[in-house]
């Protein structure tokens, strides 16, 4: 039997905060449930949901948002991760990340949090930071502008232009995770852009 995946994007709910850097996790299950023509739907887990797959035959993906806002990720991940009987290996978080320049990826499992209390609040529920991530980078703020500031604005308009192709690769390389490995989509993903 194929195994079941939990994919998270972090971010905050409602029409505010669509838009904003701290979403871009929440943009990128957009994309993924896009490609296999789902739509997320309410669950009890106060979670959005679309139960799909990475390929027929192949693994089953759970893709995700919680309703709750960033920092009480925690809750709505657990519970979802519980209610599918998913272990925290392979509960993938697609989240932004201040420290990777914009346009940029990282992938990793576990670590610290680096500051980022929906990653902080979803270890504490999960039991262990020991899941894969997906870092999307949104850069650093310009000048003095407080970070807690700048992930609630906005892209630029220079960045919305290129938004869409990160979204693109941040999708390709949840799948590669999935399908091929840590390895395989680091190599692939974390090699400088040409």
């Amino acid at each position: 039997m194929a195994e079941t995946w939990l994919v998270v994007g972090l971010g905050n709910p409602g029409p505010r905060y669509e838009s904003t850097r701290h979403n871009v996790g929440q943009m990128v299950i957009a994309e993924l449930a896009a490609r296999r023509g789902e739509t997320l739907r309410a669950h009890k887990a106060n979670a959005r949901v679309a139960e799909t797959w990475l390929r027929p035959g192949a693994a089953k993906l759970v893709l995700a948002t919680p309703n709750s806002f960033m920092n009480t990720s925690g809750g709505p991940v657990s519970q979802l991760a519980r209610f599918y009987d998913v272990p925290a290996e392979r509960v993938v978080l697609v989240h932004d990340e201040l420290d990777i320049p914009f346009d940029s990826l990282k992938l990793k499992v576990g670590g610290g949090h680096g500051g980022h209390n929906g990653i902080r609040d979803v270890a504490k529920a999960l039991g262990t930071a020991d899941f894969p991530r997906v870092r999307v980078g949104i850069g650093r703020p310009p000048g003095r502008q407080d970070p807690a500031d700048w992930v609630l604005d906005p892209f630029s308009s220079a960045e919305r232009t290129q938004l869409p192709l990160v979204l693109d690769e941040a999708a390709d390389a949840v799948e590669q995770l999935i399908g091929e490995g840590l390895l395989a989509a680091q190599q692939r993903h974390h090699a400088p852009r040409a």
